[in-house]
């Protein structure tokens, strides 16, 4: 694929709903059949198949590139920008509970408090990020009417492999200020840097499908620049 056709068919239809359902229903009979004999019914492995993949759209939505939940439907991404992509605060716990029941053996007790403790640690965090993000969204808003900065689109998504220093975005057409804000932080101001948006720049491309492609994944989040002749 091109670069802009790769960016929107990643975690596009095989990010949905519809393909949730579909991939349930597939895999489910083919596993029944492959692990026969056995006490587990169809039934459970639709369930067990489409919880997975549930579980890891849902969880995908909470961080900045965003997931097409509705696709083939409607294109429009769903992205909660509350914790990185790859927040190793995160994926800790499950990761050590994986290696526990990798050497535990099958029937013993201690399993499920493994399993429990991996998921129980992940989620808590998961709602500690959703507070930090409220917290940030409340001082950004407050700071950007305090220093008179107005605009018609804005966000705030953590930085890389925390959730304690936020990026937060803020403009029109005709640009956007980009500035960081930590939780720590005790000033109410960022000191914000100014990008323009150079929309006129795209005129001579508008229509190729490429500009299309970016302009739809950026959700009107870009700005253009000239290299050389470029």
């Amino acid at each position: 694929m091109s670069t802009p056709a790769g960016l929107l068919a990643h975690r596009g239809f095989t990010h949905s709903f519809l393909f949730c359902v579909v991939a349930a229903l597939l895999f489910a009979p083919i596993a029944e059949r492959l692990h026969r004999p056995n006490d587990i019914r169809l039934w459970q492995w639709v369930v067990f198949f489409g919880a997975v993949i549930f579980i890891h759209i849902f969880i995908d939505a909470f961080n900045n590139y965003g997931v097409g939940w509705f696709e083939p439907f409607s294109h429009r991404r769903i992205s909660f920008n509350a914790i990185y992509v790859a927040d190793p605060f995160f994926s800790i716990w499950p990761g050590i509970a994986c290696i526990a029941l990798i050497y535990l053996r099958a029937r013993k007790p201690q399993r499920k408090r493994w399993w429990q403790m991996g998921l129980g640690l992940s989620g808590l965090y998961l709602l500690y990020c959703l507070f930090n993000k409220d917290q940030i969204n409340t001082d950004v808003k407050s700071i950007l009417q305090k220093q008179q900065i107005s605009y018609a689109r804005y966000f705030t998504t953590p930085a890389p492999m925390q959730n304690w220093l936020w990026f937060a975005v803020a403009g029109n057409d005709s640009g956007y200020y980009v500035g960081f804000r930590s939780l720590f932080d005790r000033k109410k101001e960022i000191n914000f840097q100014y990008f323009p948006r150079n929309d006129s720049l795209l005129n001579p491309v508008r229509g190729h499908k490429d500009v299309l492609q970016l302009i739809r994944f950026s959700q009107q989040f870009y700005t253009a620049e000239k290299w050389g002749d470029s």
